[in-house]
Formats: C-alpha cells, sequence, structure tokens
C-alpha cells in the first residue's frame, strides 16, 4: 500500500467514525470549499478543510492526494473521483443490488433517474401532502428523488450518486444478505 492510499484509508476510517453519512457530510463539505465551483481544489484548500473538520494532513500527503486524482495537470485534486476513492468497498452482491434497484428507477435505460423516470415506476397519488393539495404529485417524486441527488440538485441522479447514498448505509449493515434483504424489500425487487 503507497502513502497516499494508507491516507485514503485513515480518512475514510475518520469518516465512516461518523456515521453513515460522514462521507456525504464531506462531500458538501468540499463543495463549501470549492468557492470557484471547478469540482476541484488544490492541495492548500485540501489541507485546510480537513483541518477544520479535525482530520490533520501533511504538505505531503495533501499534494500526494492531489497528485492522485488530477485528471488534467491543473495540480489540484478531482473532488468527485476522490469522494468515490473514500467509499468504502462494497461486495460484488451490495453492488448488484444497488446497480438492479436503479435500473428499475432507470425506466428509459439512460443511465440517469429523472421525476419522469419515477412517474412510471411510482405514483405520489396517496402521499397525505398530495392528498391534502398542499403538493403535486411531482413534487413528491422530486422530494424522493432529491434524497439521492448530489447537494446541487439537478433533478438527475446518475448511478454514481445512488451508489454514493447507499455506501453509507451499506457500512451500517453487518452482513450482505442483511443489506441484500432491505435493499429488495425497499426496492420491490
Amino acid at each position: 500500500m503507497d502513502a497516499v492510499d494508507a491516507t485514503i484509508e485513515r480518512l475514510r476510517a475518520q469518516c465512516l467514525s461518523r456515521g453513515v453519512s460522514g462521507i456525504r457530510s464531506l462531500a458538501r463539505f468540499f463543495r463549501r470549499l470549492d468557492q470557484d465551483k471547478s469540482r476541484a481544489l488544490d492541495a492548500r484548500e485540501l489541507r485546510r478543510g480537513l483541518a477544520e473538520l479535525g482530520m490533520a494532513l501533511d504538505e505531503a500527503e495533501a499534494e500526494g492526494m492531489c497528485k492522485r486524482w488530477d485528471r488534467d495537470g491543473s495540480g489540484t485534486l478531482d473532488l468527485e473521483e476522490f469522494l468515490r476513492a473514500l467509499r468504502p468497498p462494497m461486495s460484488q452482491a451490495r453492488e448488484a443490488i444497488i446497480v438492479a434497484a436503479f435500473a428499475k428507477l432507470d425506466h428509459n435505460g439512460d443511465g440517469v433517474v429523472t421525476v419522469d423516470d419515477l412517474r412510471e415506476v411510482y405514483s405520489g397519488r396517496a402521499h397525505p401532502k398530495v392528498q391534502s393539495g398542499e403538493w403535486t404529485e411531482d413534487e413528491v417524486l422530486r422530494h424522493f428523488l432529491d434524497n439521492f441527488d448530489s447537494p446541487e440538485k439537478d433533478g438527475q441522479v446518475t448511478l454514481a450518486e445512488f451508489q454514493d447514498y447507499y455506501s453509507g448505509l451499506s457500512t451500517s449493515m453487518d452482513t450482505d444478505e442483511e443489506f441484500v434483504a432491505m435493499m429488495t424489500h425497499a426496492w420491490q425487487l
């Protein structure tokens, strides 16, 4: 294991010690640090941000992290790739059931779940806020979709965003059988 992998393992452990939402919280925090919306941080920004969260890196560790996920030679860390690397690895059984649930939602098969896709699979008519007239059925479906969407809430959920959501939940379940049973029940697979 090289130094960057060891640093990732240490950060992953710290995130997971914060509970199911640890990595998602880190993602939101990093996006706030990304003032120019470039979806990347330089080594200084990375160190400062992690230090604020009580996750100290030395200069060499921060530079190594940035180099590992520097896609364009700019010297910055690609946030999406970094956050995926932080996600704990899941077994094939867990990955497969997540992909199956996503495929059920992605009605048109274009790799992105939208309210239009959800409308084909689920109905929001029985939701109390729809029945009271407070929300439309589309608003209920959008609210549901927002659970899985990135913090920007663009109304589109990718498989990576769906996996990110379930990676946190996965860490709270001890066995593959438990996770698969929960997903099978929740998504009626």
